[in-house]
């Protein structure tokens, strides 16, 4: 059963992969800080998966935690690496905070590992492509100037990978850029829990919705789309932690070699205001919203050609949009009665 050391693995995208590696028939090894993620998720992983896996709590930008957890764990097959900052607008307020927690922990697990084969999925987003020419946009598509230092932590961490791929001192290396991940596992024991105010859409919706929050703000009305919100490809987290199974099958196959990048997304754009309306109707629940100004950072829209993820990662989105917003709220509720 080959080891998959999974950073940020008790955080919202990571939690629902350790669930698909387990069901995948690979052994999830998790390491977490806690900065952004809730210890209590390892209990909730148990009960889906039936154990409890292996948890390490330390922060990867301390060299000698990891060099330490290295000697207690010295054979991982893969990585999957999750853990990072991700908040647009925290970013352009603290972009420093942003590039050292984020470029520090990959640098030091590149470079502890750079005289292993360990396959390598780094987890990257659609903000590299800015403001894309082309829509839908593909992997070929120009990397732009970042919107924000978040984005720019993404672009600048693709381009150390390829240059530690062209050095010889990473072997595989699978970079997927995600859309918008939303939704929740299907049991409604794990989730989207962000700490203190929400900084994505749909947990500012569902928080409104139960009571938490008083309105939601829908930054800006005059974009170019159909409705004036700005448009995002939105895709279920269960989908997007399949994708991570499907890089490491990839990569376990001898022919791939070197470096490669895979959008992850269901192909389709929506709309702020149309993921509100779907909300409600879906639930039956009324939301109290606002248009407010602009945010900085935002991109107007963006959503993703998927071809080459359904063509060579075998991989594509099954779950549409009702079900990512009932997954959302049926989380939420569990949450509300069971605080963790």
């Amino acid at each position: 059963m080959a080891k998959i050391l999974v950073t940020g693995g008790l955080g919202y995208i990571g939690s629902h992969t350790v669930v698909e590696l387990v069901a995948a028939g690979y052994e999830p090894i998790i390491v977490d800080d806690l900065s952004n993620s809730n210890v209590k998720i390892l209990d909730q992983l148990s009960r889906i998966i039936g154990f409890k896996p292996a948890f390490y709590q330390f922060d990867l930008c301390d060299m000698q935690k990891l060099n330490e957890f290295i000697a207690v764990e010295p054979e991982i097959d893969g990585i999957i690496h999750f853990a990072a900052f991700k908040a647009v607008g925290e970013s352009v307020r603290n972009p420093l905070k942003y590039y050292r927690n984020n470029f520090y922990s990959l640098l030091n697990l590149l470079e502890v590992y750079k005289t292993k084969t360990i396959n390598f999925v780094f987890s990257s987003s659609c903000t590299v492509y800015g403001q894309p020419d082309e829509l839908p946009v593909t992997e070929n598509a120009p990397v732009k100037m970042a919107e924000s230092p978040y984005g720019n932590t993404k672009q600048i961490a693709e381009e150390i990978l390829r240059d530690a791929i062209t050095a010889g001192e990473a072997q595989k290396v699978i970079a997927l850029r995600y859309f918008n991940p939303v939704g929740a596992h299907d049991t409604a024991l794990i989730g989207e829990l962000p700490n203190g105010v929400p900084q994505n859409l749909v947990p500012f919706i569902t928080q409104t919705a139960i009571g938490k929050r008083e309105k939601i703000t829908v930054f800006g009305n005059n974009y170019n789309t159909k409705d004036g919100s700005c448009v995002r490809d939105y895709i279920h987290v269960v989908d997007l932690a399949k994708a991570h199974v499907a890089a490491l099958r990839l990569m376990e196959n001898e022919g791939f070699k070197g470096y490669d990048v895979f959008n992850l997304g269901t192909g389709n754009g929506n709309t702020v205001l149309e993921i509100i309306a779907a909300f409600e109707n879906t639930t039956g629940v009324r939301l109290n919203y606002e248009i407010g100004p602009r945010r900085e950072g935002d991109v107007e829209k963006v959503w993703g050609d998927v071809t080459k993820s359904t063509n060579k990662l075998h991989w594509q989105a099954q779950l549409g949009i009702d079900i990512m917003m009932s997954s959302a709220w049926e989380w939420e509720k569990y949450i509300a009665e069971n605080p963790l």
